[in-house]
């Protein structure tokens, strides 16, 4: 299959995802929910000619199946997805409410980093997420904590759902197997999470300051020695009267144990492998705003990444991507309608399927993308 249709097989995120995870302190009867949802993909890349010449390809792109339940304290949670070519779970965890203020999940739950939700508006996620740190879930136990304002999160993940080999996966993870030529034997292992966040809440509006930071070690398949991993972040989420900004700066670094090259590392995310710069720092500014209506509701916004590698070799470039798009809310459906700006960014630009490698050209690659999703 080639990258394109496995990108789309990859970016199936943002509105499922927000619609189908529980809320910790919303009251819930007991008994099961069984929801799901069905979406097609419109994808149109100016850098493509066969795709240009076509003006664009029209794909079904997933169907899921979500269970939400509870009884009495106890709960659970899942959501796994069917694709054209793949399938695999996405989410799938228990849950306890040990009080008002506190809650335990044990199983494949969201991982505690960066801004609570998501540092990104589009389907096409924030940059952090082809790193590794938006919308990552993992296979562990995390407690979390909510009262007046403050939120904590603590949590302690074995490793990911599928095996560092397999790159079936919702999760961009770490990857064991040749990408471009260079070997990889990482598994990730044994990871620690704390995020602490605090929201104000004000006439029109809130908003929440936090920080995050991870740390966990990286097994060699190969030697069966370690390495390990960190990231730290700052990042703020702010709403007022309908607009939103969000902010974040965060630090990470992969130092595996026997590299072959220790300037990159491989990743996996649904169907596709690619290599990023192993240290780096990832910054994101995003603004948002949403407009009531008749049928719903329209946001429009703008989000923009940066990612600057910090490697010892110096040829390595930044990655830079921004999406200009309108997310539309009718009903049971929800479409999102995205301009995408990629540069020397994978998935994006035509040439650089890699984040913060050495850029080939200097160019901006543009493509447009539509998803339209029927929830139930």
């Amino acid at each position: 299959m080639k990258k394109t249709a496995k990108f789309m097989l990859s970016m199936v995120a943002t509105a499922v995802a927000m619609s189908s995870a529980p809320v910790m302190a919303e009251e819930q009867e007991d008994g099961i929910n069984i929801g799901g949802a069905v979406r097609v993909n419109y994808a149109y890349r100016d850098y493509d000619e066969s795709n240009k010449d076509k003006l664009g390809t029209l794909d079904f792109d997933m169907a899921a199946i979500t269970f939400d339940g509870k009884k009495g304290d106890w709960g659970l949670a899942a959501e796994y997805r069917f694709t054209a070519g793949s399938n695999y779970i996405k989410s799938g965890y228990g849950y306890y409410e040990i009080n008002p203020n506190w809650e335990l999940q044990f199983g494949i739950n969201k991982v505690p980093f960066g801004n609570p939700e998501f540092i990104s508006n589009s389907w096409w996620f924030g940059l952090p997420y082809y790193l590794g740190f938006e919308d990552n879930h993992d296979v562990g136990i995390k407690a979390s904590y909510d009262n007046n304002g403050w939120n904590t999160d603590l949590a302690f993940y074995k490793n990911p759902v599928y095996s560092a080999t397999e790159n079936k996966r919702y999760s961009a993870s770490l990857f064991s197997g040749e990408i471009n030529g260079t070997e990889y034997h990482n598994e990730e292992t044994n990871g620690f999470n704390f995020r602490q966040t605090y929201t104000s809440e004000y006439e029109g509006g809130s908003t929440t300051f936090g920080g995050s930071v991870q740390y966990g070690q990286i097994y060699n398949s190969d030697t069966g020695n370690m390495g390990d991993r960190y990231a730290a972040a700052l990042h703020l989420d702010s709403t007022y009267k309908g607009w939103n900004l969000q902010l974040q700066a965060m630090q990470y670094e992969y130092d595996a144990a026997d590299s072959a090259d220790d300037n990159k590392i491989g990743i996996a995310v649904v169907s596709w492998q690619y290599e990023i710069a192993s240290k780096g720092q990832a910054y994101s500014a995003n603004i948002a705003k949403t407009f009531a209506t008749d049928f719903g509701s329209v946001k429009c916004y703008n989000d923009f990444g940066l990612m600057t590698p910090d490697v010892a070799d110096d040829r390595y470039d930044n990655s830079m991507q921004n999406v200009t798009g309108c997310a539309i809310s009718a009903g049971a459906t929800y479409t999102m309608i995205d301009f995408i700006l990629g540069k020397n960014m994978t998935f994006s630009t035509a040439n650089n399927d890699h984040v913060g490698l050495p850029e080939l050209g200097d160019d901006w690659d543009k493509r447009i993308n539509i998803n339209f999703g029927y929830y139930f």
